[in-house]
């Protein structure tokens, strides 16, 4: 097969139905020994038996040759405590017969009665076979390692679940394309403008889909390098907050606290500054409510209701605990935030407004005052007004 599919590569010759593909095959009673001959060539007369004979003899020896090196690769992966390379040789099985099989058949054609060009076409066939056998079993080999690749996170990150089908489709784009290069050289077609025309077109497409490409590409390291995920809540550069509801190839969805749907193209959303607020060591969320009160006020009473407002709310973590902090001698109060984690951030609006009502209400009882902005105006010196006038 590799001397056929060599000749027809190496031929700088135009194509054309001359071109006997049967010519590089050698009789199939070049392979018999030597006291077989004379039994041979008595079947000259029967050229249909010595086909049949031949194709038995194939469907025999590919018996064989699967049994040996399925037995042999049995044999090792025994050792293995994975079950894919069981799956693997068992992917294998088929091909290799069919493979010996269909190179039987072509040493049989040899021996038909008919035009060297049906031999030609016929050779051709079972060779574009053959190639097509192995071009779509190996779709379901790459199926196998992706999905074992997929499972070991740590060593393949780029490979995920997610990222499987993309991989899938450019390995099976791969494929396709080597296995359309050995049927053009197998039926004698120089495949050098197929390529070439396959070029001009890709450019083509390229300048027309650029941004469709850059969605896509944007999409898939998204997809790898995981910034966010479906059920995060993220805060985009434009403002928006809402939680991710879908990561595509193309796009990602994200639903906003007013319930409207957002659809951001990948590749804005991979060169901005995003933030997920269920990122980092956990999901838990930290709120930080900013309190001022006014100056003369007992700080250490106010640091004391702040904290049992914190320990008594509604949704609030106990660990890590609430806390307060004084941040700032402001020019009308002094600052303070009172800082608390919530289990999911999608809890911020709710525990804020009731962070707040609590605030207010305590310091009323507390007669802690919060301070506003007022003015007081002094009048230094009335004016004397004339009575006369």
């Amino acid at each position: 097969m590799n001397t056929i599919i060599k000749h027809i590569a190496t031929d700088t010759s135009p194509p054309s139905p001359a071109v006997e593909v049967t010519h590089f095959i050698k009789d199939f009673a070049d392979y018999l020994p030597q006291a077989w001959q004379p039994y041979w060539q008595q079947l000259q007369s029967i050229p249909f038996l010595k086909f049949i004979i031949i194709a038995c003899v194939g469907y025999i020896v590919g018996k064989i040759i699967q049994f040996i090196i399925m037995r042999s690769a049995t044999q090792v992966t025994k050792r293995t405590r994975t079950l894919v390379d069981d799956k693997l040789i068992e992917l294998m099985r088929r091909p290799i017969f069919l493979t010996v099989f269909y190179l039987f058949l072509i040493l049989a054609t040899k021996t038909l009665n008919v035009s060297e060009g049906f031999k030609s076409n016929l050779v051709r066939i079972l060779l574009t076979l053959i190639v097509l056998l192995w071009m779509t079993r190996g779709f379901k080999i790459l199926h196998l390692l992706l999905q074992v690749l997929s499972d070991l996170r740590n060593k393949f990150k780029m490979i995920q679940r997610k990222t499987v089908p993309l991989f899938d489709l450019i390995g099976k784009i791969t494929l396709v394309a080597a296995g359309s290069y050995f049927i053009l050289l197998i039926w004698g077609i120089n495949p050098t403008a197929w390529l070439a025309s396959a070029g001009v077109i890709g450019i083509a497409v390229g300048f027309a889909a650029k941004d469709t490409l850059s969605n896509l590409f944007s999409g898939f390291f998204i997809i790898a390098d995981t910034p966010y995920k479906v059920g995060d809540f993220v805060v985009l550069d434009s403002g928006e907050r809402g939680m991710v509801t879908n990561v595509g190839i193309r796009s990602t969805r994200i639903l906003t606290r007013d319930d409207v749907e957002i659809t951001v193209p990948n590749a804005v959303i991979g060169n901005a500054k995003i933030k997920n607020q269920s990122g980092g060591r956990w999901e838990k969320f930290r709120l930080r409510i900013k309190v001022g009160v006014a100056y003369g006020t007992d700080l250490d009473l106010v640091v004391k209701v702040l904290e049992e407002i914190g320990n008594s709310a509604d949704n609030v973590c106990k660990n890590p605990n609430p806390r307060v902090r004084m941040r700032l001698f402001g020019a009308s109060s002094i600052d303070f935030e009172l800082l608390v984690w919530i289990d999911e951030p999608v809890l911020k609006g709710r525990v804020t407004h009731s962070l707040l009502m609590r605030v207010y209400k305590k310091f009323n009882e507390h007669n802690i005052e919060i301070p506003y902005s007022k003015q007081d105006i002094y009048i230094k010196e009335m004016p004397n007004f004339d009575k006369t006038s």
